[in-house]
């Protein structure tokens, strides 16, 4: 059998593509030993929502007083900040009338609310969560840290490509051009990528659709079990 592997660093309440990808993989690992980005905006602590009616970031404070480099797994939230509070407020503001409001609140709310400190550990579980509710195998999921791997960049892929007996690798839509693919078919690994196509669904209160928000997104204009219908049927 030929097993896909596929690698993401834990995002932050990320979007339906995310979510394709844990689904299109036969084991999905949550790169959380890479480097955090020192400067800009990062997936792991912000994510797009429609706030005000416009697509606007959603963002988790993080403590950047640090020196050097760290890991996404030695990352932490900004200590005595209230973002946890007035992002739910935000959510709640703005999609109060949504058709699947209070079910996907019953499930958001506890994981926003978390307090844990460790964005890794955070956003892993918040993940975790999600895809279990949107039916989703989630003991495929693994976390780099975890795993004896060795090498940077494209032959820290193929190692941890290897170690958990995979013979594909998938690449994200985006990564085209980011992998050498002569190192991957050097070490007997397949390249494949993922190919994600945005469905459409209908967004409480506007006429033109904007892809590429959160999960909360999808899951409050069509519910958890809506959601998980357009995965489970392959109409991303």
């Amino acid at each position: 059998m030929n097993k896909t592997i596929a690698i993401h660093q834990p995002n932050f309440f990320p979007w339906l593509g995310y979510f394709s990808k844990i689904k299109s993989g036969d084991v999905f690992v949550f790169f959380d030993d890479v480097q955090f980005s020192k400067t800009g905006g990062s997936w792991s602590n912000r994510v797009k929502l429609l706030i005000s009616d416009e697509a606007r970031w959603a963002t988790a404070a993080i403590d950047r007083s640090y020196h050097g480099t760290r890991t996404i797994q030695e990352m932490r939230f900004l200590a005595d900040n209230p973002w946890r509070e007035k992002l739910l407020k935000s959510i709640e503001t703005n999609y109060r009338r949504h058709p699947f409001f209070n079910e996907t609140l019953e499930l958001i709310a506890p994981l926003l609310l978390n307090l844990e400190a460790n964005i890794a550990e955070y956003n892993i579980r918040a993940v975790t969560a999600i895809a279990d509710r949107l039916g989703l195998d989630v003991n495929k999921l693994q976390r780099s840290s975890y795993l004896p791997h060795e090498g940077s960049s494209n032959e820290l892929l193929c190692s941890l490509t290897h170690l958990l007996g995979g013979s594909i690798y998938m690449c994200g839509g985006g990564a085209d051009g980011y992998q050498d693919e002569a190192i991957f078919k050097d070490r007997g690994i397949t390249l494949t990528y993922q190919r994600f196509v945005h469905p459409v669904y209908p967004q409480q209160g506007r006429e033109e659709f904007v892809a590429g928000l959160s999960i909360i997104d999808a899951a409050m204009n069509l519910g958890w079990e809506g959601v998980g219908l357009l995965l489970r049927e392959n109409k991303c």
